[in-house]
């Protein structure tokens, strides 16, 4: 009898274990850094921070002084004829080096985002087009073959199409991780 009791006590505490370290992992996984300027530019701009997060997540891995092949930087991995389109557009100004500051890489990521959902009112085009450009993405949706009601049925870049996958994935992550927490 009392091997059995050990033996469901062990049973009890693994699985205890199991759960809550599911859990510290998934938030290492899936982590809020920076998220007094995530709340913040989330909050100015409405987009949501946990989908500002996997985008940052996606782009850069949260490293501040990630660079791409295509020359965009920082953590939310904008290229500089994005970043003076950006700046254009909100009347401010800047080097583009200041990406590489996480404030400012956030901010802007979070404006972009956000000129592309109201642009394209759907999330993973609006992601397609943070990847691709907002002009290919034009272009995909004037053809039928990829669109439909002004959104993408079928995006014709395996690159884009495999990044808005892994973005809206780790959006869903975060959603389950933390929105729970916060009701």
């Amino acid at each position: 009898m009392k091997k059995v009791l050990i033996a469901i006590i062990c049973i009890v505490t693994a699985a205890v274990l199991a759960v809550c370290g599911s859990g510290i992992a998934a938030r290492h996984l899936y982590p809020l850094k920076f998220s007094h300027e995530v709340e913040k530019y989330s909050e100015l701009f409405g987009v949501d921070k946990y989908l500002l997060c996997a985008v940052i997540r996606t782009e850069s891995g949260f490293d501040p002084d990630a660079e791409s092949r295509a020359g965009a930087i920082g953590l939310t991995q904008i290229t500089e004829p994005t970043f003076e389109w950006l700046c254009l557009k909100s009347g401010e100004s800047g080097e583009f080096e200041d990406l590489y500051n996480p404030g400012v890489s956030i901010k802007y990521g979070a404006y972009f985002l956000s000129l592309l959902l109201d642009e394209f009112s759907d999330t993973s085009t609006a992601l397609a087009a943070y990847h691709a450009g907002r002009g290919r993405v034009n272009s995909w949706l004037a053809d039928s073959a990829y669109s439909e009601n002004g959104r993408l049925v079928s995006i014709p870049s395996k690159d884009t199409a495999h990044y808005v996958s892994k973005v809206e994935k780790a959006y869903e992550k975060y959603l389950n991780i933390y929105s729970a927490k916060e009701k």
